[in-house]
């Protein structure tokens, strides 16, 4: 294994979860998730020699944001089976799973834009600009949109939801 390939492995042991979880938060859909949160990975490593000196991690997250919007463009067509697939025992991760289940039915409630905006803003911390730049829209349609956004998830969920702990 060469240099950078050591310096990708490094690279995506500490990345990864935390790119699945933003997919996640992205997408609500555990399998659309994993599979951003690997594109995202394989194109960072595709370009590896000329962003590792950079700071890949702020484009690895813009390659995810990137391809979950297309996504959102030309939706994946899904088939249903006669078969369902084997299912865990729901008292094994309740409570987490509860957790999830709560910011993933938050995050339905937006629009995939603003549900982009919301996570980019709060989940990833960047800056109204950054935002703006990463979504290719102006500051104050990230600042709109975040009051929007945020409005409607006080609104219907009610206030003392949002003060809970997230997962």
């Amino acid at each position: 294994m060469g240099r950078g390939d050591r310096e990708f492995a490094e690279f995506a042991r500490e990345a990864s979860g935390r790119l699945l979880h933003a997919a996640f938060l992205l997408t609500g859909d555990r399998h659309r998730a994993e599979d951003a949160a690997q594109t995202a990975m394989v194109r960072t490593y595709a370009s590896w020699r000329r962003i590792r000196r950079q700071d890949p991690y702020a484009y690895a997250r813009a390659i995810l944001v990137n391809h979950v919007r297309d996504g959102w463009r030309r939706p994946i067509r899904e088939y249903a089976t006669a078969e369902l697939p084997d299912r865990r025992d729901p008292a094994d991760v309740a409570e987490g799973v509860s957790r999830q289940r709560w910011l993933v039915e938050a995050l339905a409630l937006l629009t995939a834009r603003e549900r982009a905006v919301i996570v980019l803003r709060h989940y990833f911390d960047l800056t109204e600009t950054a935002v703006a730049d990463e979504l290719g829209i102006t500051v104050g349609t990230v600042k709109s949109m975040n009051a929007r956004a945020l409005q409607k998830l006080r609104s219907r969920i009610g206030e003392p939801a949002l003060k809970g702990e997230l997962p």
